[in-house]
C-alpha cells in the first residue's frame, strides 16, 4: 500500500519538482545552520516581499520562454513603471489612475516588443535588448535622471499595508501565481503556448496564430513588469530610474531553475514558484552571511549556469525518451 502511494505521488509530482523541493529544503537548512534568524517568520516574509517583483516578472518570462521567446527589457520596464508611477501620482494624486496608466504603459511596451519580433522578424533576444536600452533611457528622461519621491500615503500603503499579516505585494504575487498557473495548465490558450513553443509551424497548421500569441505574451509580460515597478516605487517611497538592473536575468533564472525549457514547449508556474523562492532565498542568505557584493554577483551567475546546465540535461533526457518511444513504435 505504501509503495502504491509512493508511486502515485511520484506520478503526480515529476522528479524535477521533487529535486527542487529537496534543493529548497537543503538551502534553508544550510543558511539556517550559519544564521539562526534565516528561517524565522520575519525573514520569510522579507524574502517574499523581496521576491514579489522578481516573481511577477518570472511569471511573464515563464510564458514567453515556454513559447520559445524571451524578454530582456523587463528590468527597464519595471524602472520605467516606478518612475512613471511617481510622476503621474504627483500630477493626479489618484492611486487608481496611476496604476492603470502604468500598466497600460507596460502593455504598450509589450506591443512594441511584439511588433519588432513579429513584423521586423528580429530575434527576441536582439529585439528586447534594444528595447531594454530604449525604455531605460525613457525612464531617465521623464525624471531628468533624478529619483522622484512619493508622499502620497494611499499609494505608499501598496508597499507597506498588510492584510492578515501578509504584505500587499505578496498577496498580489500569490494571486498572480494562482491565476496564471490556472490559465497555463487548464485553458486552451495555455495549451496553445506549449504548442507554439514546441513547433511554430505545427501550431500554424493546427489553426493557431503564433503572432497573436506572441503579441499577447509580450503584453502580459510588459504589464506585469510595469505593475511590479509601481509596487517597487510604493516600497521605496520613490521612482528610481536606476532600479531593477538585471531583473530580467533573475526572472529567467527562476523560470529555468523551475524546469522551464529554454528550447520552449516545457514549463509550469509551480516550478517557477519554487525557482523564485530558491533564487530569492539564496540571495537573502548570502546577504545575511555578509558575503561581499562582488562575490554575490559571482554566486548568482553560477546559479544561472547551474540552471542552464540542468535545462540541458533535462532536454537531453526528453530527447532520449522521444527517440526510444519512436523506435519502440516503429
Amino acid at each position: 500500500m505504501n509503495k502504491q502511494k509512493l508511486k502515485t505521488l511520484r506520478e503526480k509530482i515529476p522528479s524535477d519538482r521533487i529535486g527542487l523541493l529537496i534543493a529548497l529544503i537543503v538551502m534553508i537548512a544550510v543558511f539556517s545552520f550559519f544564521n539562526k534568524h534565516f528561517f524565522s517568520y520575519k525573514n520569510m516574509i522579507n524574502i517574499l516581499i523581496a521576491a514579489s517583483l522578481t516573481g511577477l516578472v518570472a511569471v511573464g518570462e515563464t510564458y514567453l520562454v515556454i513559447a520559445g521567446l524571451v524578454d530582456l527589457s523587463a528590468g527597464s520596464v519595471a524602472a520605467f513603471g516606478s518612475v512613471l508611477a511617481a510622476v503621474v501620482l504627483s500630477s493626479t494624486g489618484n492611486v487608481f489612475v496611476t496604476v492603470v496608466i502604468v500598466v497600460l504603459a507596460g502593455i504598450l511596451i509589450g506591443i512594441f516588443n511584439a511588433v519588432t519580433v513579429n513584423s521586423l522578424k528580429l530575434e527576441p533576444f536582439i529585439a528586447t535588448l534594444a528595447s531594454m536600452s530604449i525604455v531605460r533611457g525613457l525612464a531617465y528622461i521623464i525624471c531628468n535622471g533624478k529619483p522622484v519621491f512619493i508622499t502620497n500615503n494611499s499609494f505608499l500603503k501598496l508597499g507597506s499595508q498588510r492584510i492578515f499579516g501578509i504584505p500587499v505585494p505578496v498577496i498580489i504575487l500569490i494571486i498572480s501565481f494562482i491565476i496564471f498557473g490556472i490559465i497555463l495548465s487548464k485553458t486552451r490558450f495555455g495549451r496553445s503556448i506549449y504548442v507554439v513553443g514546441g513547433n511554430k509551424e505545427a501550431a500554424r497548421l493546427a489553426g493557431l496564430n503564433p503572432k497573436r500569441i506572441t503579441l499577447i505574451l509580450y503584453m502580459v509580460n510588459g504589464a506585469l513588469a510595469a505593475l511590479g515597478g509601481a509596487l517597487l516605487a510604493a516600497r521605496m517611497n520613490s521612482g528610481q530610474p536606476a532600479a531593477s538592473v538585471g531583473l530580467e536575468f533573475d526572472a529567467i533564472t527562476a523560470a529555468v531553475l523551475g524546469g522551464t525549457a529554454f528550447s520552449g514547449g516545457v514549463g509550469t508556474i509551480f516550478g517557477t514558484v519554487l525557482g523564485v523562492f530558491i533564487l530569492q532565498g539564496f540571495n537573502t542568505g548570502l546577504i545575511m552571511l555578509n558575503v561581499p557584493t562582488f562575490w554575490q554577483y559571482v554566486a548568482r551567475g553560477l546559479l544561472l549556469l547551474i540552471a542552464l546546465t540542468f535545462d540541458f540535461l533535462r532536454k537531453r533526457r526528453r530527447d532520449k525518451k522521444i527517440l526510444e518511444s519512436s523506435m519502440a513504435n516503429s
